[in-house]
């Protein structure tokens, strides 16, 4: 492959497959900021589109036996409710489109992913929106439809190429999104003008959990290691589709206010079950002499005080705090994204910050790089399991968290789908390892706080 064509392929299929940053303009005035940001997120693709509605109703046709005898057998409906549980795609809140909330579907049935597939999921059957789609295949998906194709003798385009020139994700839920955002702006300058005749950029490949959005509201800084100051630009970034000018971005620039407020708005969803409450209220004593001093504090006085703990203490995997080089979050504080350096870009930060805890009870798997199945297992480090698999069983309520299996290995006769539903926690970047304070709380004080945080 000729440099220049690596390079076209390497950033567009990027920026067709990502956080391709959301939807249409407003319609009408009678819309809040916040329901225009919704609609952005749903309606308007920003970069060239990812497949078609007829390359997703094929794909069923390289799933694996016997899933793909039951398809080939099934109404057209039910073999798309297949797709979008084997993706993890859910329907839209109050929609009878048939359109996944996680894609732009446009007129013509050209598919592109939103923001909303990383960022909005659903828990025992109910979509909850921020909530980390930890059901989410962007790997498996990219694969089978590029595979299908073959399989139909359908024309690729450059979508289909992004998981053969960089990993997607190689587990269910995660992403490797961080380097996503390396390799785009890589080949942009301060004023996102597209450089083509750029060496690729260190990569670090690794994969992530995605935040639950309704902690948005609570942060001046985001990303795990903080180093990035909260706007509506830095939302932007994952379309650097070169197709994409530094006009556009600009002329998106009201749009993404829209955007920002819609984050802005999302709060956490109500735990759905009964409390104890006497032992909530034991639990909440032992949270604040542990882990209210990096956490925060809840309930109307509460606060959060969004605490930078140094990579050594916190000692959980630091692959994601090694990735990014300070040079890479100075460019990026340099760049229109992040006002040219108005904004405080943290380009050597000292370890990760703290999230808060709102919602923790749904937001499983559990540590930034979703190592951790339960809650339960965060607060027992010497029993979280070293190898574990997903399971098609109701969630977790007792142990709140990914309903799992525990394994020796991941067998070596799985396909490549398979596999990723198996977490191995010695694999690199995988690790789930540290975050140990709850080491300090009894096994009756560890029992009571997990029915604390049920509360937040």
């Amino acid at each position: 492959m000729r440099y220049q064509t690596f390079i076209e392929v390497l950033t567009t299929s990027l920026a067709l497959l990502l956080w391709s940053a959301c939807g249409s303009p407003a319609v009408g005035d009678e819309l809040t900021p916040a329901q225009r940001g919704y609609r952005l997120l749903t309606e308007k693709p920003y970069v060239p589109h990812a497949f078609t509605e007829a390359d997703f109703a094929e794909v069923w046709r390289v799933w694996p036996e016997p899933l793909r005898t039951e398809a080939e057998r099934a109404t057209p409906a039910q073999r798309r409710r297949l797709a979008f549980q084997r993706y993890g795609l859910t329907n839209r809140l109050g929609d009878q489109s048939g359109k996944p909330l996680q894609y732009v579907v446009t007129d013509d049935g050209r598919w592109t992913m939103n923001c909303l597939a990383c960022h909005t999921g659903a828990l025992d059957g109910q979509v909850i929106p921020g909530l980390p789609n930890a059901h989410y295949t962007m790997e498996t998906l990219t694969d089978e439809i590029r595979e299908s194709k073959l399989l139909l003798q359908k024309p690729l385009i450059k979508a289909d190429l992004a998981s053969v020139v960089i990993p997607l994700g190689k587990n269910v839920g995660t992403t490797n999104a961080v380097m996503f955002g390396v390799v785009l702006m890589a080949y942009r300058d301060a004023d996102l003008n597209v450089h083509t005749n750029r060496f690729p950029p260190r990569t670090v490949h690794h994969d992530m959990e995605a935040p639950p959005w309704w902690h948005f509201h609570r942060k001046r800084q985001i990303y795990i290691d903080g180093f990035a100051q909260k706007g509506h630009r830095g939302l932007m970034q994952f379309a650097l589709d070169r197709s994409n000018g530094p006009e556009k971005f600009r002329q998106w620039d009201e749009e993404f206010q829209d955007v920002k407020a819609y984050l802005e708005s999302l709060r956490p969803p109500k735990y759905p079950q009964a409390i104890d409450a006497p032992l909530a209220a034991q639990g909440a004593i032992a949270f604040q002499r542990v882990c209210a001093e990096c956490h925060g504090t809840y309930g109307p006085d509460g606060k959060y005080p969004e605490r930078m703990v140094a990579i050594d203490d916190v000692g959980t995997d630091r692959v994601r705090f090694d990735a990014l080089t300070p040079d890479q979050r100075a460019a990026y504080g340099s760049s229109w994204f992040a006002e040219y350096g108005q904004h405080n870009t943290v380009a050597k930060p000292a370890g990760y910050v703290a999230p808060p805890l709102d919602g923790v009870w749904a937001s499983g798997p559990y540590l930034h790089n979703g190592a951790v199945p339960t809650l339960w297992h965060l607060l027992r480090p010497a029993e979280r399991p070293v190898v574990w698999r997903r399971v098609s069983a109701p969630y977790d309520f007792s142990r709140l968290g990914q309903p799992f299996e525990q394994v020796d290995a991941v067998p070596e006769t799985v396909t490549s789908a398979e596999r990723r539903t198996y977490f191995d926690t010695r694999n690199f970047g995988k690790s789930a390892q540290g975050h140990d304070y709850p080491n300090a709380l009894s096994e009756a004080e560890k029992v009571a706080v997990l029915e604390y945080l049920k509360t937040l």
